[in-house]
């Protein structure tokens, strides 16, 4: 009877262990469709901003023409080459307008270390001369540290970037419009994809989400209010790489302005010119009348 009852007991134990692997296999499948189901809505970045530039600043309608629209993934037919459930990312899309000139805005955005001063995302950030900027930023509760690199930078057009952090990686994009001369549509474009199992699957990218949109209508506040003149980087980056410094881009609007300067000289000179020939023109017929 012992014996028997020993068996049942190591039988039942036995029962109990494959009941709980099978439970926690079970567990982990779900939690991997929910992280899976949390990173479908993404759409590609590039195109985003191309789509919405083109648009100034309002994102396009989908091509329901398309042969290649897919009403089940959540496609436009533009052929973004992204199907449902394939990369865990989330995007935000942002677009506002900033009462100032073309040219201030954006060099008010390349003024990064300035961001800690009316931002509360940011805490601290340093840039290279080769356009890497390392940032420290606060989300909720979570210290994150990061290495940003600017890709494509075209002042006052656009500036395009990517960076990698132990939390996760994004790929950025923010283009200037000019509507009036005193008014320009500021088109912010991100795209995150997390590292790691709470990453993918908790809560946090809302709250990074939220703090980049609230964070954006700060630089929008900041920007329309100060009166501090920015000293923008006017440079240029292609594929990464500097092509043009910014003492470069300033020594050649110095001589932009330099020659502007000779030529309207030189079409007054010759507006004084022709008005002396018709001056003396006038006399001449005066002394023939005479």
């Amino acid at each position: 009877m012992p014996k028997t009852d020993q068996m049942v007991s190591e039988i039942a134990s036995m029962a109990l262990d494959r009941l709980r692997k099978e439970l926690s296999r079970y567990v982990s499948g779900k939690v991997e469709q929910v992280a899976g189901k949390a990173g479908d809505k993404l759409t590609n970045v590039t195109e985003k901003l191309t789509n919405v530039a083109e648009n100034g600043g309002k994102p396009s309608a989908p091509d329901s023409s398309s042969d290649d629209a897919d009403p089940d993934s959540g496609q436009d037919g533009g052929g973004t080459g992204i199907k449902a459930g394939d990369p865990k990312v989330t995007s935000v899309i942002e677009v506002l307008d900033v009462g100032v000139p073309l040219r201030t805005a954006y060099d008010h955005w390349t003024q990064y270390e300035d961001f800690s001063d009316f931002t509360k995302g940011v805490r601290d950030v340093s840039s290279d001369e080769d356009g890497t900027t390392q940032w420290h930023t606060k989300i909720a509760f979570s210290n994150r540290n990061f290495e940003a690199t600017v890709q494509e930078q075209v002042p006052d057009d656009r500036i395009v970037w990517t960076s990698e952090g132990a939390k996760g990686t994004t790929k950025g994009a923010v283009s200037f419009h000019e509507l009036t001369p005193t008014l320009t549509r500021i088109v912010l474009v991100i795209e995150y994809t997390p590292a790691g199992f709470f990453e993918k699957t908790g809560n946090l990218w809302r709250a990074q989400g939220r703090r980049i949109r609230l964070d954006f209508k700060h630089f929008q506040r900041y920007v329309t209010l100060t009166d501090e003149d920015p000293e923008g980087w006017r440079g240029e980056i292609r594929d990464g790489e500097v092509v043009r410094t910014h003492e470069e881009a300033m020594d050649e609007e110095e001589r932009d302005e330099d020659d502007d300067r000779e030529d309207d000289n030189e079409d007054g000179e010759d507006d004084n010119e022709n008005e002396n020939d018709e001056s003396d023109g006038d006399e001449d017929e005066d002394d023939e009348d005479k």
